[in-house]
């Protein structure tokens, strides 16, 4: 019934909290790497995430339509647009202000939805971990009942083991005394003791 601890890394409990910030940041210095390489007021490379940020934009509008939509494509497409427009912003404009402002928007709006993410999967495992811990305490409790039980019978079993060797060494030594007669016994309206055969 006990099962093993698991302790879980500090990194790997920490890497979900940070992955927001890592992917923003990620496409933040990517854009000024971008920028630094000619992408500062280039028409071109501005319309073409223009085009990529709306191309992803209405992916993730088409996936999350009706209600067959999968949830997590459109967040995908979703993020990935926003990206796309972050990096697009980054790699156009001229200095630091805007590209950075645009990053912790989009840093809070990423910890923003993951972090209902976040409590939707801990709700999940507190209610998991209580029906566990509510069938761990019913299984338990079933088996010291039947154990109590088990031990009860065992109990009775060893007395009426313990009697029925007391009433036969009675017998034996009931058959052996001198002048014990069983059939006066019967006589008198007893029921008829079992003839007693001595083995030697």
């Amino acid at each position: 019934m006990n099962e093993p601890l698991v302790q879980r890394h500090w990194l790997a409990l920490a890497a979900p909290k940070a992955a927001p910030a890592l992917a923003t940041s990620t496409v933040l210095i990517l854009g000024r790497v971008w920028n630094a390489n000619g992408a500062e007021h280039s028409v071109g490379n501005a319309a073409l995430m223009v085009v990529l940020a709306a191309g992803a934009a209405t992916a993730g509008a088409f996936a999350s339509a009706g209600r067959a939509g999968d949830p997590v494509i459109a967040g995908t497409a979703f993020a990935a647009s926003g990206a796309l427009a972050l990096a697009g912003v980054a790699g156009y404009a001229d200095g630091l202000p805007l590209p950075l402002l645009l990053w912790s928007l989009a840093t809070a709006t990423a910890y923003g939805i993951a972090a209902r993410y976040w409590r939707t999967d801990r709700r999940a495992t507190i209610a998991y971990e209580r029906q566990t811990t509510v069938r761990r305490e019913e299984h338990g409790h079933v088996e010291r009942v039947e154990a109590l039980r088990a031990g009860a019978q065992i109990e009775v079993a060893r007395a009426g083991a313990g009697y029925a060797e007391q009433l036969a060494t009675a017998l034996i030594t009931r058959a052996a005394l001198p002048g014990f007669n069983p059939q006066a016994l019967t006589d008198a309206g007893l029921p008829e003791l079992p003839a007693v055969t001595e083995h030697e």
